[in-house]
């Protein structure tokens, strides 16, 4: 659900600039005066697992399309809201710099809708909900589960609401709307369940994790540092290797804009986009994943070892710049919280 420059105008692009930045800005001061310090490791490991898990597209039966997660509610569940934002933005600014997943001028609207309603909407009013004051297994999934879609089609209708709002396009309303939802439904569904089956692991593992009582949670538990050499291994197998097997059929934004158009990318307006498409190819060094330098060169890529070998670097050196990228994000603000106390 990664939006191009070419859906967005310059004026709902620096709108949402602005505000996703207010949104780190908030968030970056939650974190340094709440967040737990034991979680700050966690914050890199995770940024660096949901990269990796962002590059397997699954496909949808029957459609065409394909899918991967979002990551926001699985970030939510194990970081809380604020930390989660801020390790998203992450993951968002590493794809769009270095790998051109997303535009540079979308980039605000990504991270606002990557982020925003997993962390402030689906998980306090949802997943809290669910799961109340004890969690069980059943509780978890389910409110992993509902949150995740929930997040999802929030997310889905506001791509949808600042194409529109944009006026650039040839993308009608009703139309788009009534294949974004149902496409990102089936992947909500998806991710949902991905999530719930994560977020069970770990509480199982290593339940001290998780905010509020845990009357019914398994006792002992794994020590969070253990538990995020784990994800880090998870990541770089998820990134290095199995980041082979991705669906190869057009995402569900794609898949939409070209039932629509009958093509799955829009040209851009110029101006302003060109100038943000120029930055973005000299700061890609690995373009849509690979070492490709030219779409027909990405679009061979998964058809050879040396395609394979660029998906695995991608993975594996994406995975570790956005750990580091968040792990000095959390460790900085910690730091400077303890140094005033």
């Amino acid at each position: 659900m990664h939006m191009a420059d070419a859906l967005i105008s310059p004026a709902v692009g620096v709108t949402m600039w602005a505000a996703s930045a207010g949104m780190i800005a908030h968030c970056s001061k939650k974190v340094k005066e709440d967040l737990d310090e034991r979680k700050v490791p966690l914050m890199g490991v995770l940024g660096a697992f949901v990269f990796a898990a962002m590059m397997i597209n699954f496909s949808i039966p029957a459609t065409g399309s394909s899918g991967h997660i979002g990551g926001g509610m699985l970030l939510a569940i194990l970081l809380g809201p604020h930390a989660a934002f801020l390790v998203i933005a992450s993951v968002l600014v590493v794809q769009a710099l270095f790998f051109a997943d997303g535009g540079l001028l979308a980039l605000g609207c990504n991270i606002f809708n990557l982020g925003f309603f997993p962390a402030f909407i689906a998980y306090p009013f949802l997943f809290k909900k669910i799961v109340g004051d004890i969690i069980t297994p059943a509780r978890l999934t389910v409110g992993a589960t509902l949150a995740a879609i929930v997040s999802l089609q929030l997310g889905a209708f506001s791509v949808v609401l600042e194409t529109l709002t944009s006026g650039i396009t040839e993308l009608p309303f009703t139309t788009f709307v009534l294949l974004m939802q149902p496409i990102h439904l089936a992947i909500g569904l998806v991710e949902g369940i991905m999530t719930a089956a994560v977020v069970s692991f770990v509480w199982k593992a290593s339940p001290q994790i998780f905010e509020g009582p845990l009357t019914v949670a398994p006792s002992g538990g794994v020590p969070i540092r253990y538990m995020a050499v784990f994800l880090l291994l998870a990541a770089l197998v998820t990134g290095g290797f199995l980041s082979w097997y991705a669906s190869e059929n057009p995402d569900g934004l794609e898949w939409s804009i070209a039932k629509v158009t009958g093509r799955g990318e829009l040209d851009s307006a110029g101006g302003v986009h060109d100038f943000m498409a120029f930055i973005q190819e000299k700061t890609a060094f690995f373009p849509d994943y690979s070492f490709g330098t030219s779409e027909s060169d990405a679009a061979a890529a998964p058809q050879d070892h040396e395609g394979k070998l660029g998906t695995s670097v991608s993975g594996i050196v994406g995975g570790l710049i956005t750990l580091a990228l968040a792990f000095l994000a959390g460790f900085v603000l910690k730091r400077s919280a303890l140094r005033k106390s």
